[in-house]
């Protein structure tokens, strides 16, 4: 790995402040909260990804104030060591979870803590979960799954308010539970975060699409399930698939990284696998009735015979999946119900190709179960400090030499997203986990895009890879413009180092943007 030192030096080349200064910015705080926004937040709820959760499955916010440290008792009024940090879930009185699999080692009432339980997770570590609602049912010794349930948030002991007081020990000596949190891949940032898979449950569903080695982040959600209304689904049961058509859906499907079965979902709501390919009375032709216009912008040669022809079946299936990927597929459930949407205005028939879909298994959307309403960036808000940009450059850095696994998120290996993700981590902002994502996030409000040849060191550059032409697959740092330089997880054979993002210039999507001085501190100014 590079050296501490050697990384702050060549930040302080390239951010124009002496040394000194890039050395002591590793350690001190961010600047004065009057200079810095708070993050917006996507919608949606994250994955588990790792041995470590926070302690709520619901959203939930850190109590200002009551972060680790000494800090002054509201109720015995005077100064104590704060051991743990306090949130309250959102709404309040949520189910409270183990943060990760451990034992039992205490169970009852506490002085002060009022109905507590202890988990031992081996290693030195622990959990304390205190002012839980009721007495738990676990018993000691009794062995707790990641997200078992522990009991319910409450106001018990020496409590103003229902909320969670979450403490992590090491050998015995309580620490900061934020930083923990965050190496392990679970920072406490209040979003919602899904049920842990219980023992033996497989973590993803059984059709998972072949991941690229160049892929952006190892992680999908699961197609969502249909509504209400519906339509034509209630009186058109879905059709057995023709073998060459499947095969195609497939093809298309692990293509553009989207489960087959929502192909096939569209093909049965449209001509039911071919067998109504007439123009309809609006114009729309082939086996997944494209308007003749819409298929001269989407349109691809799918079977490779140098022609891109409405009617020909594999042309038709691979230009919808492009056509979902365009409109926004990979971006959550609500992305895929607005790519749907886009493909035919009804909400029944969202809803329809979302039970069909679900007939024919269902599967994994490869992309950030977050859905990030990205428009054009806040050009007005402060660009991160430079005192901040060193920390956050001098952490990607500093795992030159790393190696790239797809869905790795640290702390020796890395793919992508999940190093610029941990990057921005180490300076108090949670962004999403994928490429897109993160792209969509910044354009939401937490950043700004800028020319190519405006870029400075900490900038975030994107460009399209695997998942097609309108899809961002990869993301890095500029490290220096002048050069084109940048720090990134490249990809499996050149794992995380210093490469030059010149390289995607002639991509259909380049993109830079600027990171807003923004921070997850719930007193920021918004």
């Amino acid at each position: 790995m590079k050296g501490v030192l050697a990384v702050m030096a060549a930040l302080a080349v390239l951010l124009g402040f002496p040394l000194a200064t890039a050395v002591l910015v590793a350690s001190v705080a961010t600047p004065a909260a009057a200079q810095v926004h708070r993050t917006l937040l996507c919608e949606g709820t994250l994955p588990v990804t790792g041995d470590w959760r926070p302690p709520y499955e619901s959203a939930y916010a850190l109590t200002p104030g009551s972060g680790f440290g000494q800090r002054f008792h509201p109720i015995h009024l005077e100064w104590r060591l704060h051991a743990g940090v306090d949130m309250t879930s959102q709404p309040a009185g949520a189910p409270v979870v183990a943060a990760a699999a451990g034992t039992v080692t205490g169970s009852g009432w506490t002085s002060g803590g009022g109905n507590t339980v202890t988990i031992d997770h081996g290693g030195g570590i622990s959990t304390r979960y205190l002012h839980l609602a009721a007495p738990s049912p676990l018993r000691l010794g009794q062995a707790v799954p990641l997200g078992g349930r522990v009991g319910v948030e409450g106001s018990t002991g020496d409590s103003t308010g229902s909320h969670l007081h979450f403490e992590i020990r090491q050998d015995g000596q309580p620490i900061d539970p934020v930083p923990f949190m965050l190496e392990r891949g679970a920072p406490l940032s209040g979003v919602a975060v899904a049920p842990s898979a219980a023992p033996g449950e497989e973590a993803l569903p059984p059709w998972v699409p072949e991941l690229p080695e160049d892929g952006e982040g190892g992680i999908g959600f699961e197609l969502p399930a249909p509504g209400q209304p519906r339509q034509d689904s209630l009186h058109n049961p879905s059709l057995p698939i023709p073998s060459g058509i499947q095969e195609l859906y497939e093809q298309a499907g692990s293509e553009y990284g989207i489960p087959w079965a929502l192909l096939a979902g569209i093909g049965m709501a449209e001509t039911a696998h071919g067998a109504n390919t007439g123009t309809s009375s609006a114009g729309a032709r082939g086996l997944m009735q494209f308007m003749p216009a819409t298929f001269a912008a989407y349109g691809v040669d799918g079977d490779g015979d140098g022609l891109a022809q409405i009617d020909n079946d594999a042309d038709s299936v691979h230009s919808a999946a492009k056509y979902l990927t365009a409109s926004g597929v990979h971006r959550g459930e609500e992305g895929v119900r607005d790519a749907l949407f886009a493909y035919n205005h009804a909400d029944w028939y969202v809803n329809d190709v979302l039970y069909y879909a679900q007939q024919y298994g269902g599967g994994l959307v490869l992309g950030d179960p977050l859905h990030c309403d990205g428009q054009g960036g806040n050009p007005d808000l402060p660009p991160v400090s430079s005192e901040r940009v060193a920390q956050m450059l001098a952490f990607a850095a500093g795992q030159e030499g790393d190696s790239y696994i797809l869905g790795a998120g640290g702390p020796n290996a890395w793919d992508c997203s999940s190093l610029t993700q941990t990057a921005m981590a180490q300076i108090g902002i949670t962004a999403p986990r994928t490429a897109q994502a993160q792209r969509d996030w910044l354009a939401m409000g937490n950043g700004f895009r800028v020319p190519l040849d405006q870029a400075q060191p900490g900038d975030l550059f994107f460009f399209d890879s695997y998942l097609g032409p309108h899809t961002i697959g990869h993301v890095g740092f500029v490290w220096d413009p002048a050069t084109s330089t940048s720090i990134e997880a490249a990809n499996p054979a050149k794992g995380v180092g210093f490469f030059s993002y010149s390289r995607a210039l002639d991509n259909n999507i380049f993109e830079i943007w600027r990171l807003g001085n923004i921070d997850d501190n719930p007193k920021a100014p918004s």
